[in-house]
């Protein structure tokens, strides 16, 4: 049974609600799923003002329980076209599992959010996959074999790099169904990956 991590980082709950959806179709895959999230780096009365969701029941990570898992899906929002900093910043700390070649085989992916549909769902991916490639881990993405990702009979996220959602401006809308599924889809995907290697 391959020992996957969902690793999330969410301000407002989109993301912690995809990473949930994730770890629920990695589960179905036969796999021991553990959710946890990074830190958050911004002070509390900030968050608090900002109408960030801290009632969050994820606990969590530490960096060097990274070692544990033999797949990690990795979800943080979009922040200008690039993985929020408190993502970033939690990974700036993994230097010692690369020098020691820790992560080395194991399977990592990327799921993600932005407010608007080109705001840089794709770039944030694609831009966090050389962080897993220096960790020497496979990649694995979203792939066209989810059907749900193709046609324009509606606004989704979603990607051949990795599941997505669409959060509006203000935050309003929170992941569809086929977004969720989009996550779910990954977590199985990832979740076959990591038996077969493990």
């Amino acid at each position: 049974m391959a020992k996957v991590l969902v690793l999330y980082y969410s301000s407002y709950g989109h993301i912690e609600t995809m990473a949930y959806a994730v770890a629920e179709g990695a589960k179905s895959a036969g796999a021991e799923v553990t959710v946890k999230r990074v830190p958050e780096l911004v002070p509390e009365d900030v968050a608090r003002s900002s109408h960030f969701k801290l009632d969050q029941k994820a606990e969590i990570a530490k960096v060097d329980e990274l070692a544990e898992y033999d797949a990690i899906i990795v979800g943080a929002g979009t922040r200008f076209g690039t993985v929020a900093s408190q993502m970033r910043n939690f990974w700036d700390q993994t230097g010692s599992l690369w020098f020691n070649g820790t992560l080395v085989g194991k399977v990592g992916s990327v799921f993600t959010s932005s407010a608007t549909q080109h705001g840089g769902q794709e770039s944030t991916i694609l831009g966090f996959i050389p962080t897993l490639l220096h960790h020497g881990m496979v990649v694995a993405g979203l792939p066209y074999a989810f059907q749900g990702q193709m046609g324009v009979e509606a606004v989704k996220g979603g990607s051949p790099y990795g599941a997505s959602t669409i959060t509006d401006g203000d935050g309003s809308r929170q992941p569809s169904e086929v977004e969720l599924e989009a996550a779910r889809y990954q977590g199985v995907h990832v979740a076959r990956i990591a038996t077969k290697l493990a």
